[in-house]
């Protein structure tokens, strides 16, 4: 257990209580280690501290608007690569139609996350219905394929070399934000022993240490006619999770923590009613994560917080980037228009540094960090 030096000091002028009761005319900033756990200073300012005339150096932060990507592909594995480390890989996936192969990853479990369309997955342990706004986690090994009528839009997170688990929710008990029976897990259903009567030529895609296989049957190899165990592929959609509320305090964004990998974590942000204190702070607080690179895809809705951001955009701030709401958000710091929220969003906050491939600066709205300019 570490020993930080740690204990409570208050200097000059400044509210007792974070996020809340600020000194008139200042604006907040929280330095902190370990993400939002550990020790940490809350500063206030006499200017906002993104209101930068210039800013220069790898430290800028980057937004990607995936929405002008148009290529499609039948492999998962042929997604284009947009950010990894050791121990992350996002891509972003545009299926039409059906899978003519199945895929299976060795070299981690598979998170997707629908951005949009309805499809059919078909994998070792049966069949599941697929729409927006779905997480599905895929475990590592599992032979899968997707098919669909349309279009599907997903979000691929690889949890390399690792699994994703669900987050110790402590005082709050096991029940809160989701409930484990709202998982759903594929079953063996007709549609599924209907696919089995296809008796051609299947090939199977296999992805390990990034290097692709492909493994030749004679019949369908997803012949299972039934299962037992504890490990099975599961879903739960974005609008099944509770959020954690507090009237009273803004409440950091791993309160709303989904799933727990080696070194990163996916959190979720989904509608949630507005604080109502009047002086606790209803956007989120400047700060500056020296310890994670923060990644945020927008799924839907209105991002109170941000300006020209739209859904299917991805940003990334990386590790020590001071960030916080932009110029159109800090005159609602403590009153709103309206009741609550009505954004969904993705965020993967990793441990280490995240790399950006060419196929994301493809995408790049280069001048995403001037977006925090006044005026």
């Amino acid at each position: 257990m570490r020993r930080y030096i740690q204990f409570p000091k208050v200097e000059g002028e400044a509210s007792r209580q974070a996020h809340a009761d600020l000194p008139d005319g200042t604006y907040e900033r929280e330095i902190s280690k370990e993400g939002f756990f550990g020790p940490a200073a809350h500063l206030h300012h006499r200017h906002p501290p993104t209101g930068w005339t210039k800013f220069e150096g790898p430290l800028q932060p980057h937004a990607f608007d995936l929405t002008r990507a148009s290529a499609a592909c039948s492999s998962p594995w042929q997604a284009p690569l947009l950010l990894h480390n050791g121990a992350v890989q996002l891509r972003y996936w545009q299926l039409h139609g059906h899978m003519p192969a199945l895929a299976r990853n060795g070299d981690g479990d598979q998170l997707l996350f629908v951005h949009a369309g309805d499809a059919d997955l078909f994998c070792d342990f049966g069949h599941l219905s697929l729409t927006t706004g779905d997480y599905v986690v895929i475990p590592r090994g599992t032979m899968w394929r997707i098919d669909c009528a349309g279009v599907a839009l997903i979000l691929m997170i690889e949890a390399s070399n690792a699994s994703f688990t669900l987050p110790e929710k402590g005082l709050l008990g096991p029940h809160a934000i989701f409930d484990a029976a709202m998982f759903d897990t594929p079953r063996i259903n007709e549609q599924f022993r209907a696919q089995q009567s296809d008796t051609t030529e299947w090939r199977v895609e296999v992805k390990r240490r990034d290097a692709v296989s492909l493994i030749t049957y004679p019949f369908n190899p997803l012949d299972a006619i039934g299962w037992h165990g504890d490990l099975t592929v599961v879903r739960i959609n974005v609008r099944d999770i509770r959020p954690l509320m507090s009237h009273r305090y803004h409440l950091p964004p791993s309160a709303h923590t989904t799933f727990v990998a080696d070194r990163f974590v996916v959190c979720t942000f989904v509608p949630r009613p507005f604080e109502t204190d009047p002086g606790a702070m209803k956007v989120p607080f400047f700060h500056n994560n020296d310890d994670f690179d923060e990644v945020i895809f927008y799924h839907a809705g209105d991002f109170f917080s941000r300006d020209n951001i739209h859904p299917g955009m991805i940003t990334l701030h990386p590790a020590g980037f001071t960030h916080g709401p932009h110029p159109k958000a800090l005159g609602k710091v403590f009153k709103q228009s309206r009741a609550g929220t009505d954004e969904y969003a993705v965020m993967i906050d990793t441990r280490d540094p995240l790399e950006i491939t060419a196929s994301a600066r493809e995408f790049e709205w280069t001048a995403y960090v001037d977006s925090w300019k006044a005026g």
